[in-house]
């Protein structure tokens, strides 16, 4: 009877095995991660537990096989999930060697056992709950945390919210980035496009993750969206494009899964600064968040810069102050933007707009 007849495969040489701490290598129709280390083989099944991620192509931490995707770690020899979690195991392969070959057993000796674990807060429903209009305002730009100053994107971003207060009696929210602590985007996506999952991976591993805030205000509580921003060196704020890159995980789930999450919402954008660039600054908000579902206004941003030769913020800064007409600007910006909101809420949206099918042909990517 052959080996294979038995149940064993050739995998391959010793020498040849020997020679890298970890790979993937098939054996049947599995595809195992196979390690050696201090003299001795290891074999265990290659799909990681968390979101199917090949083990057979991450590292080894001492002896345990790091996935690639989200860096969940199993025992590269029993299959047991870290210190703690040694009941969250991937199936283990017995594995000998013969006559210089290194041979796999296709039957796995144990099972796969996934520990239950309670769902994120943010995997939920997204169906808006009932009641009046929300209006959240995200701000952008950044300052030093104790010592603030006058940022002009800021106050007229609370010049709209204010609007949606005393004239449409709207319940209102100020979600300042500066104010949260989030880690950037770990480049996932790059990996695979099944390794952005939603919740972000961040956040299902940082229950402090500051970005949860800006998910749970996107996703679940507003209408409209106003999103500000001063121009940095001809594009938005470091801090814009590091929520941006965040967000990538909304995108990926209409791309990957076809579920728009962002039905029937609003977004404007407002943009100042002491440089020029308004078009491209306000043209790439709109795309981006186009991509994610938002829809937009007639005229759907409110800008101001005094250009590229005029070093001089602090008359800038005392423009905007002053400049009334600027700030009807941003007040008549959220007047289109909840009138649009409430004009959609009022009618019966296409199931392709609200996740019926494919909505987008575009993929996100936010990695290396």
């Amino acid at each position: 009877m052959s080996m294979e007849a038995a149940g064993w495969h050739d995998v391959g040489s010793v020498e040849e095995l020997a020679g890298v701490p970890l790979r993937q290598v098939a054996v049947g129709r599995a595809k195992l991660a196979l390690s050696f280390k201090d003299g001795v083989f290891g074999a265990v099944n290659g799909a990681c537990n968390h979101a199917g991620g090949p083990l057979g192509q991450g590292t080894l931490d001492g002896d345990y096989v790091v996935c690639p995707w989200h860096a969940w770690k199993f025992h590269r020899v029993t299959g047991e999930g870290e210190a703690g979690y040694e009941a969250d195991c991937v199936p283990r392969h017995e594995v000998k060697v013969e006559g210089g070959r290194v041979l796999v057993r296709e039957e796995p000796s144990t099972r796969r056992n996934k520990l239950p674990h309670a769902a994120h807060p943010l995997d939920r429903d997204t169906t808006r709950s009932p009641g009046p209009l929300r209006v959240v305002g995200i701000s952008t730009t950044a300052m030093h945390a104790k010592f603030g100053r006058y940022s002009t994107s800021e106050a007229l971003l609370e010049s709209a919210l204010e609007q949606a207060r005393s004239k449409h009696g709207l319940e209102t929210r100020m979600v300042k980035l500066r104010d949260l602590s989030f880690r950037a985007c770990e480049g996932y996506y790059s990996k695979s496009a099944k390794a952005c999952t939603w919740p972000c991976t961040i956040s299902q591993q940082d229950p402090a993750d500051g970005m949860a805030e800006v998910y749970e205000n996107l996703v679940f509580w507003a209408d409209v969206v106003l999103v500000a921003t001063p121009i940095r060196w001809g594009v938005a704020s470091s801090l814009y494009f590091k929520m941006a890159e965040r967000l990538n995980t909304i995108q990926n789930q209409i791309t990957l899964k076809e579920r728009v999450m962002l039905k029937d919402k609003v977004a404007g954008f407002v943009v100042t600064g002491g440089q020029d660039n308004i078009q491209a600054v306000a043209g790439q908000m709109m795309l981006f968040f186009g991509e994610l579902g938002l829809q937009f206004p007639q005229f759907p941003f409110v800008a101001h810069s005094r250009g590229w030769t005029a070093e001089d913020m602090e008359r800038n800064v005392e423009f905007v102050r002053k400049d009334v007409d600027l700030h009807d600007g941003a007040r008549a910006l959220l007047d289109r933007c909840v009138d649009l909101a409430a004009r959609l809420q009022a009618s019966a949206a296409p199931a392709y707009e609200r996740g019926g099918r494919k909505a987008s042909g575009g993929h996100g990517s936010t990695g290396s």
